[in-house]
């Protein structure tokens, strides 16, 4: 976590490549989360709700997407954040998860950043969007 004084607007975040969201990957998220709903997990339903095949949790890139934040700020500097679902990641998908500072304020004594989020697939999808404030 070294460098936290230098972040200003427009600092990248390193990139956080994911995947391949394997089926295995799937099972496991389910049991981890408890969200066991048929669509992520079991191909014969997925296909009879009109789908090719499974798609990963939503809340999988959220929970990525959270460690892009943790892994360069920890959990305790953590003060919102907040995601919108915008499309499906599929199954062998490559994610990247990213964020960018886009602002810098003092609020009561404290340094924070606004950081803008996304997870990305290999071919431009956006898959997630978020931001969220993080305690410098």
């Amino acid at each position: 976590m070294t460098g936290i004084d230098a972040i200003e607007v427009g600092t990248e975040l390193p990139a956080l490549p994911i995947g391949p969201i394997s089926r295995t990957t799937l099972a496991l998220f389910a049991g981890a989360s408890g969200d066991h709903n048929p669509i992520h997990i079991d191909l014969d339903f997925a296909r009879s709700a009109g789908l090719d095949d499974v798609f990963a949790h939503g809340m999988l890139s959220m929970a990525h997407l959270g460690r892009l934040l943790t892994d360069r700020f920890g959990p305790q500097a953590i003060r919102s954040y907040r995601v919108r679902f915008s499309a499906i990641t599929p199954v062998l998908a490559r994610p990247t998860a990213t964020g960018r500072v886009t602002a810098v304020d003092e609020v009561d004594g404290e340094r924070r950043a606004t950081l803008e989020l996304a997870v990305t697939l290999a071919d431009g999808t956006v898959t997630l969007l978020g931001d969220a404030v993080v305690a410098l």
